[in-house]
């Protein structure tokens, strides 16, 4: 994975901007530790970050292709799966090459086939291309958003990139955010909208979208969406076709030039994809898989099973460590140091996030990247297959809302009146959950608790998955640790999608499908052990770290957290028994402790990034 920046300027000289370019591609570093490489005419500049997987010595970008008196220029972020067969349809046309990668493939593509390119694409990417000859920029992102892309204009000018802080590089864009921002930060945060990229006038390229950018404007594009029809498969078939695909993706997204490894957390997904990995490994004789869990100092003193987190994880790990013979490593993180780097890690996301869920993830990103550049993990899965609690709780099933946040105006009780005046933060809300609802793709004559569960999963998918998907980015490409997430392969995601709820539920179980598309591939121990989601802390040592840590910013009179949240009423939260009523207000883990770590998150990234309210 890489980096990438860019700036269009159809008024200004932008041969006299290097600096600038040079400032935007900087704040990538940490995603391309390997290279740095810019490409500069008077009216495209166009900048990259390397990290190395595929083809070390070559593959420098910017990389520019002459056909006949046109120049094409691609900065690219991202991995395809196909290369081999879209090279082989190139090279059947004519095309040579002077590389082994897969940015040059994807380049020759887009010459080949213009924007239609992206629908051949198997893999996770977001790029840009200059057609010089055309005076156009050609953006695309992969079908599900495991990589970013971020754009604003600005008067005659389009400027883009993999992270929010290249874009504020750019002294174009101010660190500004509106009534809007607060919205998507306090009442859907750490989720965001769709397209939504907080910084006033900033967006997100949607996932499945594409845009041309020339003299005459823009034009976005979908180039996928889901589908909705009858699935003509009994269950017999859609197990083997589960089985086979997730089989061909696990053994797509091994091919590397560097170290792969798996994550591990002993749970049905992440050992699954260890167990096709260590037996490719061995089918092929690539040596012993090696494997990364992370657990906390003293979880196993203060761990308490809970309707969300039934079992500890540690035994599992070791259980299918042992039965595969990988090469494990146990990363143990200390909880002052889990707080002590929550900053570090919403500078990382460029916005507040998942607290202590973050900081986790970055600290593992850290070690795991001191033996390892590429890994696999079990991301996306539940929402793929159905493995939350809003799948089977009739509560959250029925909710009116986001079911993983069902009670949003419990967040009022945070802001202060002027927060609220500003806008309508419970409508704000609704309004973003109907036109969720809007988009989902029906299927005619489906009853309605199908329907429902149809929605559950789109909006899981849409809504919920790409937090987790900004999660994995962002935390692990802050050292340059590339992660693969096989479950999000769109193959896979199509397929499901039209799988009835009755078959994903097979027997009343949670991920059924998946399950028996993988017996055989697991010990059944394991195959059949209850969900766990992803391990948090729960030494009191942090709740009592972040608390304390939260007081003293809202204590503190220079803190920009003032005008916008309660301090009283935080400070009467603060004083309750949280550890008996840790009610998660965000997904499953996201309680008491999560919240102070959240305001923490966001007086750091306001007085980092220099915020102001407008």
């Amino acid at each position: 994975m890489c980096g990438i920046a860019g700036w269009i300027d159809w008024d200004d000289n932008l041969e006299q901007q290097r600096k600038v370019l040079d400032a935007m591609v900087e704040t990538l570093a940490a995603r391309g530790p390997d290279a740095s490489g810019t490409y500069v005419k008077q009216n495209v500049a166009l900048g990259h970050r390397r990290l190395s997987v595929v083809d070390l010595i070559n593959g420098a970008q910017p990389m520019i292709r002459q056909r006949g008196d046109n120049t094409y220029v691609i900065t690219y972020n991202g991995e395809l799966y196909n290369t081999p067969e879209l090279r082989q349809d190139l090279e059947a046309k004519g095309y040579r090459f002077t590389t082994t990668c897969d940015t040059e493939v994807l380049l020759v593509s887009y010459i080949e086939y213009g924007p239609a390119c992206v629908e051949n694409f198997n893999g996770i990417f977001a790029f840009g291309i200059w057609d010089e000859a055309n005076q156009s920029l050609f953006l695309a992102r992969d079908r599900i958003g495991v990589k970013p892309l971020f754009y604003a204009e600005r008067g005659g000018s389009l400027i883009f990139g993999s992270e929010l802080k290249a874009l504020l590089a750019n002294p174009l864009v101010k660190p500004e955010i509106d009534a809007e921002g607060l919205a998507e930060i306090f009442m859907l945060g750490p989720a965001r909208t769709p397209g939504h990229g907080v910084i006033r006038g900033v967006h997100e390229l949607k996932p499945g979208y594409s845009m041309l950018y020339n003299r005459n404007g823009k034009r976005i594009v979908q180039y996928w969406a889901l589908h909705s029809e009858e699935h003509e498969h009994d269950f017999e078939e859609t197990v083997q076709n589960v089985r086979e695909l997730l089989c061909d993706t696990a053994k797509r997204q091994l091919v590397a030039d560097v170290p792969v490894c798996t994550f591990l957390s002993g749970g049905l997904d992440s050992s699954a994809l260890t167990a096709l990995a260590a037996n490719t490994y061995k089918k092929d004789g690539l040596g012993t898989l090696h494997t990364y869990s992370v657990d906390y100092q003293d979880n196993d003193k203060f761990f308490k099973a809970s309707s969300f987190q039934p079992n500890s994880d540690a035994p599992w790990v070791k259980r299918v460590s042992e039965h595969f013979e990988t090469s494990h490593h146990y990363i143990m993180l200390d909880n002052s140091e889990l707080a002590q780097k929550l900053t570090e890690a919403a500078f990382a996301r460029d916005l507040p996030g998942m607290a202590d869920i973050d900081t986790s993830l970055y600290l593992f990103s850290r070690e795991i990247k001191k033996g390892a550049t590429v890994a696999l993990s079990g991301e996306c899965a539940d929402e793929v297959f159905g493995g939350y609690p809003w799948f089977y709780r009739e509560e959250m099933i029925n909710a009116t809302t986001f079911p993983w946040a069902p009670r949003p105006d419990m967040r009022l009780d945070w802001l202060t009146p002027e927060v609220k005046a500003k806008i309508n933060l419970s409508e704000y809300v609704k309004q973003r959950y109907s036109e969720a609802l809007a988009e989902v793709p029906r299927l005619a004559g489906e009853d309605a608790y199908a329907a429902r569960m149809r929605e559950i999963f789109y909006l899981s998918i849409t809504r919920w998955m790409p937090t987790l998907l900004d999660r994995k980015d962002r935390m692990s490409m802050a050292f340059g640790l590339e992660v693969r997430v096989p479950y999000c392969d769109h193959r896979i995601v199509e397929y499901v999608w039209n799988v009835p709820w009755v078959m994903k539920n097979y027997q009343n179980r949670e991920k059924g499908l998946l399950r028996h598309a993988l017996t055989g591939i697991l010990p059944d121990d394991v195959l059949w052990r209850k969900k766990s989601p992803y391990p948090k802390t729960h030494n009191p040592e942090y709740l009592n770290t972040v608390r304390g840590w939260a007081l003293d910013i809202l204590n503190d009179s220079s803190s920009p957290l003032l005008p916008l949240i309660d301090c009283a009423n935080i400070k009467a939260i603060a004083q309750t028994d949280l550890s008996a009523s840790n009610i998660p207000w965000f997904g499953q883990l996201m309680g008491g402790a999560q919240l102070f770590a959240y305001l923490v998150q966001t007086d750091a990234w306001m007085r980092k990034y220099n915020v102001t309210i407008v």
